[in-house]
């Protein structure tokens, strides 16, 4: 089964990237939390980075805030399709540097940028990834936006309804 690895620099950050864990378990996949600093932790950085995909990890999600390297950090070590979710952090410029330290990545280092504190959305991202190979997940993302389609139609019903 796939594995989708969320880690964030601080705890801080774990208000945002919560949604992400929450839409991965609503689709039923595996997946691991932890607090890696690109700053603080550089050495379990290294290690997270080139190790990920030896255990079975499939895609990671890494949150940042302010300077905002680890995602591009982790990018730079494993051979994984990385997600970046930029965080507004309270010694963030409006989350600006957050958003551009994601996703001005080099050539040869990609970082899938979401909005800032999007982390739903990289959840979605990671789901739709594993789902072009695992068909039970594709269905479940079908479903998922099928969803989000009738509830736009029952939103719209209501308005026409109250003219």
């Amino acid at each position: 089964m796939s594995k989708v690895a969320i880690i964030m620099g601080s705890t801080s950050d774990l208000p945002v990237m919560q949604d992400a864990i929450d839409v991965l378990k609503e689709f039923t996949i595996d997946v691991e939390v932890d607090i890696v600093s690109a700053h603080r932790t550089p050495e379990k950085l290294f290690d997270f980075g080139k190790n990920a995909h030896k255990r079975g990890i499939s895609v990671i999600i890494a949150g940042a805030g302010g300077a905002a390297h680890l995602p591009g950090m982790v990018a730079s070590l494993s051979p994984l399709p990385v997600i970046g979710v930029p965080v507004k952090s309270s010694n963030s410029i409006d989350g600006w540097d957050s958003v551009l330290s994601i996703l001005q990545m080099p050539g040869g280092v990609p970082v899938a940028t979401v909005a800032l504190n999007g982390a739903k959305n990289a959840g979605i991202l990671a789901a739709q990834i594993i789902g072009a190979s695992d068909k039970e997940v594709l269905n479940k993302i079908i479903a998922y936006k099928e969803s989000l389609k009738k509830t736009v139609e029952e939103g719209a019903e209501k308005v026409r309804s109250k003219q």
